[in-house]
């Protein structure tokens, strides 16, 4: 039975509903006031009363302004997540297979018009979720692309990102974040085409306007705040184990991070390490960490790996780092994670910035049921049929009485009129 040997103590959150009243409220504001009403939150919230879309001048100033090795890196994230996607694109095919003599069904994969990406900008400017979530909308085939994020006071969007929108392969970029933001592109404000997806990772209002525009558009997921679990044995390095968890509680104060392990001696060594790990950060960085640490970190000890396995998979992390032996038997056994990283080579934050796969992921246990952003997410998959005369008897019989059972007499016509056109004179049992 498992052993918690630090257990989380969550703060009180903000009330949901209190959540949802401001989000519905500024969603209705927009809805009434358009255009203007987002340039009027836009300054209210964001100090910015510049231009809404990025001129080309201005993105050309953000990349003139760049160091050549910051051009190089994102370069370099840019290539590794095209060829990622790209892959994953292969993978999507349409296909199409004779069910009956004459009857041929099949399905078909069309990419949406119009995606909307967001890009977070608040305590960090994060400059991989642009190429995350444009490059993956433009490798799927989606005709027109918006990217937005918060701009800042007198400086509006940071040039990194502006870069990286760019380069990527964003037709518009919107210099606005928050739900102006995502009502904008919902909308299609701004002489934008109103967006069939919106995708992204946002604080806890962006969130809540997804979710409330679900169903008008279409969205990735749902996300809360960032966790990551790591599963260690004896084998691991206490010391690598420390940092990677620190790392990840450095995104925000309620961030939570897990450690499941078979050895209590690693477990004493990493808690042991991780207060002088967080004193060493940064100010901001640090006052994250400390309290996801404080508050939300959980260190698990089980009885052996299989036990460590069942931990991991009720926890559903949407980032899972395994530092243990025998990497080919956990990558066989573990089932509910958002994305997976094998051995102490690897670390979440390759995937984070530049290794790959997609980073934007399920949180709060939505690796139960659902993966992260890929291309597919951009993907309609819609079937079709067609069907000989000779194929539409056999159906058109089964289909009347089927009909007839569940009392839908309309639907048992549809296909007593084609048995009476295809084969005429002949009788048959329809219910």
């Amino acid at each position: 039975m498992a052993i918690y040997l630090k257990q989380a103590n969550p703060r009180p959150e903000a009330e949901t509903g209190d959540v949802r009243e401001a989000v519905q409220g500024l969603l209705a504001q927009i809805a009434r006031g358009g255009e203007d009403a987002a340039r009027a939150l836009t300054e209210r919230f964001d100090g910015w009363n510049g231009e809404i879309i990025v001129s080309p001048e201005t993105i050309r100033a953000a990349r003139d302004a760049l160091p050549d090795q910051t051009k190089a890196d994102i370069a370099f994230a840019h290539s590794n997540i095209r060829r990622f996607a790209e892959a994953q694109a292969e993978t999507i095919r349409d296909t199409e297979v004779e069910i009956l003599p004459g009857l041929i069904a099949g399905q078909k994969q069309i990419p949406v018009s119009a995606a909307g990406c967001y890009v977070p900008g608040g305590r960090y400017a994060h400059v991989a979720s642009a190429i995350m979530t444009v490059t993956t909308a433009r490798v799927a085939g989606v005709r027109h692309i918006t990217a937005c994020s918060p701009p800042r006071p007198g400086a509006g969007i940071p040039p990194a990102i502006l870069y990286a929108m760019d380069l990527c392969g964003a037709d518009a970029i919107l210099s606005m974040g928050g739900v102006q933001a995502v009502a904008a592109m919902a909308q299609g404000l701004f002489g934008l085409p109103k967006a069939d997806i919106l995708v992204g990772p946002g604080n806890q209002y962006v969130a809540e306007a997804k979710r409330i525009l679900f169903g008008q558009v279409g969205i990735d997921m749902v996300a809360g705040p960032t966790d990551s679990l790591i599963l260690a044995d004896e084998t691991a390095d206490a010391a690598l184990v420390a940092a990677d968890l620190v790392g990840q509680a450095e995104h925000g104060y309620n961030s939570p991070v897990w450690l499941v392990t078979d050895s209590r001696a690693l477990a004493e060594a990493v808690m042991a390490l991780v207060p002088g790990l967080i004193d060493s950060l940064p100010t901001l960085n640090r006052d994250n960490a400390r309290a996801a640490w404080a508050d939300y970190a959980e260190v698990i000890l089980c009885a052996d790996r299989e036990e460590m396995a069942a931990q991991s998979d009720r926890i559903a992390p949407e980032h899972l780092h395994v530092q243990c032996a025998d990497l080919d038997w956990w990558l066989g056994r573990l089932t509910a994670y958002g994305s997976l990283f094998l051995g102490e080579e690897t670390t979440v934050a390759f995937g984070d910035k530049a290794s790959g796969p997609n980073h934007v992921l399920p949180t709060s246990g939505a690796a139960r049921y659902t993966g992260g952003l890929s291309v597919g997410k951009f993907m309609k998959t819609v079937t079709w049929q067609r069907s000989t005369r000779a194929a539409a008897k056999p159906l058109a019989e089964a289909t009347a009485r089927i009909s007839r059972l569940e009392g839908m007499e309309g639907h048992a016509r549809t296909a007593d009129i084609r048995l009476a056109k295809y084969f005429p004179g002949e009788t048959f049992d329809l219910g």
